[in-house]
């Protein structure tokens, strides 16, 4: 199995520690966490993750503006991105292609799936 980087984005403490307690736990992946859209930005282009998992609604930078500033970088615009949202409209797949994201998993979620679903969605093997 490789070991994947992913960033996880959300300002709510412990939705980050049970996202990141299911992917490393249960898939072994390693886990960078960021509170807000603007210090996952600076992360992403740091530290270069193989995917992103971003909570939608947060302070001062929601979700979409994260997305389009993501893809105006030409350093980090080609690290997928999937939503972890509670905003079920989002869920939509006119909505996700309009945004520009892999996918979308709604809250509240499934940890025992969550894995299999990212992986689903970025087409990685576990």
């Amino acid at each position: 199995m490789t070991t994947k980087r992913i960033l996880v984005v959300d300002d709510e403490a412990l939705m980050q520690e049970v996202v990141q307690a299911c992917l490393e736990e249960i898939a072994g992946w390693e886990v960078i966490t960021a509170s807000s859209g603007q210090e996952a930005l600076a992360k992403a282009a740091r530290e270069q993750p193989d995917a992103i998992i971003l909570d939608v609604m947060m302070p001062g930078m929601d979700g979409i503006e994260f997305m389009q500033r993501l893809k105006a970088d030409s350093n980090i615009q080609s690290i997928p991105v999937i939503l972890l949202t509670a905003k079920l409209d989002f869920t939509e797949p006119a909505r996700l292609r309009m945004l520009g994201v892999a996918g979308a998993i709604a809250k509240p979620f499934d940890p025992i799936l969550l894995v299999e679903q990212i992986a689903a969605y970025l087409g990685w093997t576990l």
